[in-house]
C-alpha cells in the first residue's frame, strides 16, 4: 500500500465530496473524500450493489442536503461516517473505506498498488 497526497484540507468542506484518482495508468484507484463531522474520510468509488462508479460527474457524490453519499445509478444512499447503505438496492452493505489522514494542511489516502491488495 502507498500513501498519496490527494487534496488540500481546506478544499474539502463539510457535507461535500472530492473525487480523486491515484496510482499507475494500468491500475488507477478511483475514490472520493467526504468531510463528515469535521473529519475527512476516503472511500473507493465503487457501488457495493453493482460495482460501478457512484457518480456521474466530478465530485458529485452527495445528496443535495449533504447528509448522505448516494449512487446515481440506482439511488442507494450511504451514511458518510460508516459507508453503510441505508436505502436502495443494497441495504446493510458497505462502501470500501480507504485509509485517510490529514497532515500539514493536506489529505493523504493510503490506496492499494494492485488489485490483489483490495
Amino acid at each position: 500500500m502507498k500513501s498519496w497526497e490527494v487534496a488540500a484540507s481546506d478544499a474539502l468542506l463539510e457535507g461535500k465530496a472530492l473525487g480523486f484518482q491515484v496510482g499507475k495508468d494500468d491500475w488507477p484507484v478511483k475514490g472520493f473524500l467526504v468531510r463528515y463531522e469535521g473529519r475527512a474520510r476516503a472511500w473507493l468509488n465503487s457501488c457495493p450493489h453493482a460495482g460501478h462508479a457512484l457518480n456521474f460527474g466530478p465530485d458529485d457524490f452527495m445528496t443535495r442536503d449533504g447528509k448522505h453519499i448516494r449512487c446515481l445509478s440506482h439511488g442507494a444512499r450511504f451514511e458518510p461516517g460508516s459507508g453503510i447503505c441505508i436505502a436502495g438496492p443494497c441495504p446493510g452493505e458497505k462502501l470500501q473505506r480507504l485509509e485517510c489522514r490529514e497532515e500539514n494542511g493536506m489529505i493523504y489516502v493510503t490506496a492499494p498498488e494492485s488489485r490483489r491488495q483490495l
